[in-house]
């Protein structure tokens, strides 16, 4: 009995030093290294894809799943305009052609201006409703008077795709509304869109119609409003083109213009107008805080290395660079860029004013951004065959 009391004490003693100590913690991650991918959350963006790209040259500065194929909704009309500008361009259409309304493109939903069966308008007159208030029976009857028919749009707006390396998109109608069961709906990309911006704004005109806020229709009956409200919002803005449908979620393709600097937002599958518009808006914004346009070579500047005339009048000459290179760049970059002059020690023949010597290779960080030809400055013709006689028996004349 006084065995067992012994022991009942040690075990109570036991248990109340172990109720006493801290419970052992938990061995901590070392500093800098992220925890468990489990309890990571990440980031999860507003809207679905998007890229930033600045127009001149083609240079991404962001973006976020770039190449996922996603819907782009009325923003297919962009593919549409760019068919009519070349057609235009050729003289196959002018834009006072005069367009009769077609059964079809009068029972086309959605946006619209309401044509009726019948109704005529000028080629101008359905480029601005399609392309400001992104009206669906304006792009339909357009591309009946542009291709001759609905398929033959579509097949030239995927041959074009196809001539400017838009290789994730796909059309299968001229106006972006959701398709009808057995239809096939458009794909693109951010990438892609805004490559396809870059296209577009070679064409001035169709700027001139995207940057309008508001125009007239059908004898001041009916107003045509923009569907981009960037361009109220942010100065600058131009153009080019908003999208909608349910599966498709709200998209536009952005772009504004500051001096000679101009940016080219592409958002896709955002859950609303706003939501979309705010961030087009501040992409906007810190593209044109952060980046400038450099004149990182004047035209005109004198290259500091002769280059010998085996036959010319002239010993020898500078060449000089043929052409302004202007790059968009982080200021705060200026100082990495480096120039690497490539030219021949010598050259026969005459000399002719402008004739390429050799070229400036522009590098930024190592990574070729630009290239400029070296030309001559002046027109060298050939020395007399007594002067060159003399050169090849080695003296200096």
């Amino acid at each position: 009995m006084k065995r067992l009391f012994i022991i009942a004490l040690i075990l109570l003693f036991g248990a109340t030093i172990t109720e006493g100590r801290p419970a052992a913690r938990k061995k901590a991650a070392p500093v800098g290294k992220p925890a468990a991918a489990k309890d990571v959350k990440e980031p999860q963006l507003p809207y679905k894809a998007y890229i930033v790209v600045e127009a001149n040259t083609g240079k991404i500065i962001e973006g976020e799943n770039i190449d996922v194929k996603r819907p782009p909704a009325s923003i297919t009309k962009l593919m549409v305009a760019c068919i009519v500008m070349e057609k235009l361009a050729t003289g196959a259409v002018k834009l006072t052609d005069q367009i009769t309304v077609s059964k079809n493109a009068s029972n086309i939903g959605g946006s619209q201006v309401y044509l009726k069966e019948g109704e005529t308008f000028t080629l101008e007159e359905l480029m601005k409703a399609m392309m400001i208030h992104s009206a669906n029976d304006a792009s339909y009857a357009i591309s009946e008077h542009v291709a001759g028919s609905i398929d033959g749009m579509v097949r030239l707006m995927n041959e074009k795709a196809e001539i400017l390396n838009l290789n994730n998109t796909e059309y299968h109608n001229v106006h972006g509304l959701p398709p009808e069961k057995g239809e096939k709906e458009d794909l693109t990309t951010c990438n892609d869109l805004a490559m396809l911006a870059r296209e577009i704004l070679k064409y001035p005109k169709v700027v001139e119609w995207t940057k309008t806020v508001t125009d007239s229709f059908r004898n001041d009956k009916f107003v045509l409003s923009n569907t981009n409200k960037l361009l109220t919002k942010f100065p600058g803005t131009d153009g080019l083109k908003t999208g909608y449908y349910q599966e498709s979620g709200f998209n536009i393709v952005a772009t504004a213009k500051k001096d000679e600097l101009r940016f080219i937002v592409v958002i896709m599958g955002s859950p609303s107008g706003k939501i979309r518009d705010d961030a087009a808006i501040e992409k906007l914004k810190k593209a044109f805080s952060q980046y400038k346009i450099l004149n990182l070579v004047k035209k005109g500047e004198v290259i500091d290395k002769d280059v010998l005339l085996v036959d010319g009048k002239y010993r020898k000459i500078k060449g000089v660079t043929g052409k302004e290179f202007l790059y968009p760049m982080l200021v705060d970059k200026k100082g990495a860029v480096k120039k690497e002059i490539l030219l021949p020690e010598k050259i026969k023949g005459e000399i002719r004013e402008k004739q390429k010597l050799g070229e400036m290779v522009i590098k930024l960080d190592d990574k070729v951004i630009g290239r400029v030809d070296i030309v001559s400055p002046v027109y060298v013709p050939k020395a007399n065959l007594f002067t060159r006689f003399i050169r090849r028996l080695g003296l200096n004349i």
